[in-house]
């Protein structure tokens, strides 16, 4: 057999290499890569890599905002085989962020799907689709007007651009965030019209320092709001490049429901999810770190946004709470600025201004070249326009010359010598359509050619006139933050967040039962007026809305009190969780709704006075129907909510004070009739009884008014009359204000004494009060209104007043 042939040996080649020399020279070769091009942004169109091929390719597909979505996988695809090929998880994730408005504070993608959330990744790409967002054609437009470099793919296949024209700085605008071998960058977002105004302001001033770019852009503007703390840190920014932020998220104080007040979060720290902050809050409560919260609720939701309700348990101090939140929860979190990014190839940190520089530079370089390129295809049409005109001019001669020439070579080496035209000319004049060479087009050419003329010298002017060049950058910027530019979203404190307070253990978060005032004015918001040691209620120099006092009573913040209402039934509650005002300047407008505070749902039913569970001084109730009684607190069933009085059908309470043995009960009916009579006539019942007659009605009349007056004060009635003719409400009526001593005593039981006498159209009162001078008028809305002068008789009948007076008290001092 013959022998197989044996393969010829391979000659080995080992090379020795230093280990040392191989390892650096590989890194080095990884870090620039991972620097150049995948981690940092370039500072002219702020956009990495792949990011830049992303928007560029998705230009060439023609997926404009004008038209339909397509499957995000296919952008994917073309993208990895074309300009990107490091993978498609790195490209779809680029691609979503490019797309999430709360990481972009001006998106670049217009996603239709589940793009996901700051707390849940996005669907795969297969089943989410994009487009451009608008403002991606202002980064890709003119790209086909030579306005930037081309450099050729991985494979040297297709071209890609160098940098994107970028019609406004999105580098500032939306930002940047990367890890890269030995450096690292974090850019915050800014507002787009802010930042444009500060780079056309740097156009018009190069010499511009950064304080005074800060007058533009006074700080970061991150798309979820919140509110940033200080301003060293971005001072340190804008000027060094490295700076460190505090962002609250914007909460506020609200009733949560019947005695339950809540904090309600309706923005979060920049990149700050609901469920992290829940997530962190669950954590504090249970390692006892924080204390004072009943529950934490998401109510986010696509129609109200970001909402999360933080309970509040009864007797704790929401503001302390809050404090508490801001340091143990990423309610307030940090952010470090760091502005690096690639200039010329090379990365570094930039302030504010070099930062604006950069761009306007790159954006002066982009209409320079664009200029030039439209300047150069204007001059060639113009070449081909006045070779035309000159063959129009004498189209017999040119048609000749055609007919009579063998080939196309020689038609066209005549006519360029016959009618001096270039060699282009010429080709052209060849390739024209004979339909072409008529009247009406040689006056379309001679137009064209006045136009073409005209956009020429414009061009040359512009490119000879560096000031004509600023201007017409920022002319673009203008347009650029006009289209996309929205309203500042986060808010700028000037103070920076005060410090924890040192402690040592647990912090004791809940309110102080300190001595307090709860006022009620007639229009039922009420309001917790908290007494330090020596201080006075003081009355705003202005009036504000809801002035007039229905009722006060001094207690503790903690005490348990009595709601006594129209329906005859007393709610328990405790005032702790009622809102707060400053003694110094008690402004009722500022107080919420008793109602609501205590969850009343009956229609019509209101609170007419308090009860202290700790007092022995009877509480006097009157009734629509002339009943009078009198209890102690003390004979009241201690349940949350318990009947005081029983009362026929359709009867109400319309007042109730407290009423000792020397105090005078006073009753007022519609058809202006007037009783008082001694409190200890009336003696006190318990609970269930139905009280008994005070004052006799008149036929169709009911009690208007009831109330307890001190003899020894200076007291006053207060009345308004109107008609039945009249729709209440809608005319102001006539008030008159008399004093108390003008109206007889009478017994109980009987019909008392005229209050007001009617005119013409008048046969009833709508408002009436009884009280120290001086009475305080309110219209239904709570707005202040003006009484006549105290002094008129008890049976005048009254003055014109300038509007509707809804309801009177006293005033709060």
């Amino acid at each position: 057999m013959p022998k197989t042939p044996q393969p010829e040996p391979v000659e080995e080649r080992i090379q020795d290499i230093d280990l040392s020399t191989e390892m650096q020279g590989s890194f080095l070769e990884y870090a620039y890569s991972v620097i150049y091009s995948r981690a940092l942004p370039d500072a002219r169109d702020g956009l990495k890599p792949v990011q830049r091929r992303i928007l560029y390719q998705m230009a060439e597909m023609g997926l404009r905002p004008d038209r339909g979505h397509v499957k995000s996988a296919r952008v994917v695809g073309e993208v990895m085989g074309k300009l990107h090929p490091h993978g498609d998880s790195a490209i779809y994730d680029a691609l979503v962020r490019l797309a999430q408005e709360w990481a972009l504070r001006v998106p670049l993608v217009d996603g239709h799907g589940n793009f996901g959330s700051l707390d849940d990744g996005p669907a795969a790409a297969r089943y989410t689709e994009a487009r451009l967002a608008a403002a991606a054609l202002a980064l890709t437009e003119n790209l086909d007007e030579d306005v930037v470099d081309f450099i050729p793919n991985y494979d040297g296949q297709f071209q890609q651009p160098a940098v994107l024209p970028a019609a406004f700085p999105n580098l500032l605008v939306n930002g940047a965030s990367g890890i890269a071998v030995g450096m690292a960058t974090n850019m915050a977002p800014h507002n787009l019209i802010e930042v444009v105004a500060a780079a056309t302001h740097l156009l018009e001033n190069p010499d511009a320092t950064t304080e005074e770019l800060m007058e533009f852009v006074p700080g970061p503007d991150f798309p979820s709001g919140g509110i940033l703390m200080g301003l060293d840190g971005v001072k340190d920014a804008y000027t060094n490049g490295r700076g460190a932020l505090k962002v609250r998220g914007k909460t506020s104080i609200e009733p949560l429901g019947p005695r339950r007040t809540g904090i309600i979060v309706s923005e979060l720290p920049y990149m700050v999810g609901p469920e992290r902050l829940l997530e962190k809050i669950r954590d504090a409560v249970q390692s006892k770190k924080l204390q004072g919260i009943s529950d934490v609720t998401d109510l986010t939701d696509r129609n109200h946004g970001l909402r999360v309700a933080i309970g509040i348990k009864t007797g704790f101090d929401p503001n302390a709470v809050l404090e508490q939140l801001y340091r143990l929860t990423p309610l307030e979190d940090s952010f470090s600025i760091n502005n690096v990014a690639l200039v010329e190839g090379q990365p570094r940190t930039l302030g504010l201004k070099e930062m604006l520089s950069v761009y306007v530079g790159h954006r002066l370089e982009v209409i320079t070249r664009r200029s030039r390129y439209r300047l150069k295809r204007r001059e060639e049409r113009l070449h081909l326009v006045e070779g035309l005109l000159i063959a129009i001019l004498d189209i017999d001669e040119v048609i000749q010359v055609i007919r009579s020439s063998d080939d196309s070579e020689q038609a066209r080496t005549r006519l360029r010598s016959v009618f001096d035209l270039s060699e282009l000319q010429a080709e052209y004049i060849l390739e024209l359509r004979l339909r072409r060479l008529t009247k009406f087009s040689r006056i379309e050419l001679e137009t064209e050619r006045d136009a073409l003329l005209a956009e020429i010298a414009a061009l040359r002017e512009l490119l000879a006139s560096p000031v004509l060049l600023r201007a017409a950058v920022a002319k673009e910027l203008d347009a650029a933050a006009d289209a996309y530019g929205t309203p500042r979203r986060t808010l700028l404190m000037n103070a920076a967040p005060p410090k924890p307070r040192a402690t040592k253990g647990t912090v004791d978060l809940q309110i102080a039962d300190a001595p307090t005032v709860l006022v009620l004015s007639t229009t039922g918001r009420t309001v917790r007026i908290d007494l330090g040691e020596g201080q006075e209620l003081t009355v705003p120099a202005r009036r504000s809305k809801h002035d007039a006092i229905l009722t006060t009573v001094e207690t503790t913040v903690r005490a348990e009190l009595g709601a006594l209402t129209s329906l005859g039934r007393v709610v328990r509650f405790s005032p702790v969780d009622l809102p707060s005002v400053p003694a110094t300047s008690v402004q009722l407008a500022a107080g919420t709704p008793l109602r609501d505070y205590l969850g009343m749902t009956t229609k019509g039913e209101r609170v007419i006075g308090f009860v202290r569970f700790d007092s022995e001084t009877p509480i006097a109730l009157g009734t629509a129907q002339g009943t009078v009684k009198r209890i102690v607190p003390s004979a009241i069933p201690v349940r949350p909510d318990v009947e005081v009085i029983g009362m026929k059908p359709g009867d109400t309470v319309v007042g109730a004070a407290e009423a000792p043995d020397d105090a005078e009960l006073v009753f007022v009916t519609t058809d202006a009739q007037l009783l008082h009579f001694a409190a200890s006539s009336v003696r006190p019942q318990g609970a269930p009884a139905a009280g008994m007659a005070g004052i006799k009605l008149g036929a169709g009349a009911t009690v208007l008014f009831f109330g307890v007056v001190d003899p020894a004060a200076e007291s006053v009635v207060a009345t308004v009359s109107g008609g039945d003719s009249v729709l209440p409400g809608t005319e102001p009526g006539r008030a008159k204000v008399s004093s108390f001593t003008e109206y007889p005593a009478k017994g109980r039981a009987t019909g008392g004494v005229r209050a007001h006498a009617f005119l013409k159209g008048e046969d009833r009162l709508t408002v009436a009060w009884v009280g120290a001078h001086p009475p305080q008028a309110v219209d239904p809305t709570g707005a202040v209104r003006k009484l006549p002068v105290a002094g008129a008789r008890r049976d005048a009948s009254g003055q014109p007043v300038e509007g509707v007076i809804g309801s009177i008290g006293r005033t709060i001092v």
